[in-house]
């Protein structure tokens, strides 16, 4: 990796992580989908808690994700050529997306459906027999294959125009306004064909609407290096303004009454909440993820092979966490220990266990060329 961006590397790390700690919120009280929980009752002050944590972290980690692979597609492109490229994308997208549909996804459905029990084995090949698919959190990859394939053919079609790689400045503060404001109005739009928690092939459309901004925002931002660029100057005024914005929405959701249930969930629909958190999605995420860009660039961007050796499993790690969250939570159940001790106890054994495993499943025939 070029020297200027071990830092990227760092940073799919910590968003892996960051993934697992997010699932196992949902565990012990966040709203959300999840395989299975532990505790089920927004109402407690702990579930507001772990909530508001995990819109924060839906805010921008996986839009952080689809940034990350927009920005690398072009260079990938241009140094693989398109057959090799698409191929390459076939083999490290589309084949843990099969191995987690019917080989991970099913399982981890096995473990909640036998309780962990003796009839595990026989629920999981039945499901396997049956063909089910269960996409789970590869739907990233799934999501990824579409963009992929746009971007491609977009390449194809204006690949004899000359493109201008001379570094133009770091998009103004004023156009990421701009942006957020078009993101969230696309937000509503799709969010009222698509409520949040409609899931399409696995998707869930309603987020779309960044993650298609970032990716493109990605592709763009290559030819002028942006993401290695971000400065103070840059970060800090969107990092204020995410800080400041953050509280608004728990305030709007506590007072129309979404956690006690009085209110309507926050799904897409026309009331106050909607329309506040499909701006206050961008407005907190722009912020967050131009922090990170710059304090990793600034503080971890020197060559450290404990980094490259979490670096290399990340992938995998997200790809099998789905099982460990679940199997090691649900092993917890019955712990007599405070929620909140219990969620940062399983988080921390889920994530070192998920990046340990990884760290096996990448040692398997082939599996560096697909992991």
């Amino acid at each position: 990796m070029n020297a200027r961006t071990f830092f990227i590397d760092r940073l799919r790390v910590v968003l892996s992580a960051l993934v697992i700690v997010f699932h196992t919120a949902i565990v012990y009280g966040a709203a959300g989908g999840w395989y299975w929980r532990e505790v089920d009752d927004l109402a407690r002050p702990l579930s507001l808690v772990l909530t508001v944590f995990c819109a924060v972290c839906q805010s921008f980690f996986m839009g952080f994700f689809f940034l990350l692979a927009g920005y690398f597609s072009p260079p990938s492109l241009a140094r693989k050529g398109v057959r090799a490229f698409v191929i390459d994308r076939l083999l490290r997208l589309g084949i843990p997306l099969l191995f987690y549909g019917f080989v991970v996804g099913t399982a981890t459905s096995a473990m909640v459906r036998s309780s962990l029990g003796p009839e595990f084995f026989s629920l999981w090949l039945g499901m396997i027999r049956r063909g089910v698919f269960n996409v789970g959190p590869l739907w990233f990859a799934e999501a990824l294959l579409v963009f992929t394939a746009g971007f491609t053919v977009w390449s194809l079609v204006f690949s004899g125009r000359e493109r201008d790689e001379r570094p133009a400045q770091v998009p103004s503060p004023r156009r990421w306004v701009v942006w957020a404001v078009l993101v969230g109005v696309g937000a509503l739009v799709i969010r009222a064909w698509f409520p949040l928690g409609r899931d399409v092939a696995g998707m869930n459309l309603g987020y779309f609407s960044s993650y298609v901004f970032l990716f493109v925002f990605g592709c763009i931002a290559w030819d002028h290096r942006w993401l290695e660029r971000i400065e103070r100057k840059h970060a800090r005024p969107w990092g204020w303004l995410s800080l400041a914005v953050v509280p608004v929405l728990p305030i709007v959701a506590i007072s129309t009454g979404v956690f006690s249930g009085a209110g309507s969930a926050l799904a897409g629909g026309q009331s106050a909440a909607d329309i506040v958190y499909a701006f206050w999605d961008p407005l907190v995420a722009w912020g967050i993820i131009a922090v990170l860009l710059w304090q990793f660039r600034v503080r971890c961007n020197a060559p450290s092979a404990r980094w490259d050796r979490w670096a290399s499993r990340a992938y995998a790690a997200y790809i099998i966490h789905p099982a460990v969250v679940v199997g090691v939570s649900m092993s917890a159940h019955a712990l007599a220990l405070p929620t909140f001790l219990k969620f940062l106890l399983v988080s921390t054994i889920a994530v070192v266990s998920s990046f340990a495993i990884a760290g096996v499943m990448r040692r398997m025939p082939g599996a560096q060329h697909v992991l």
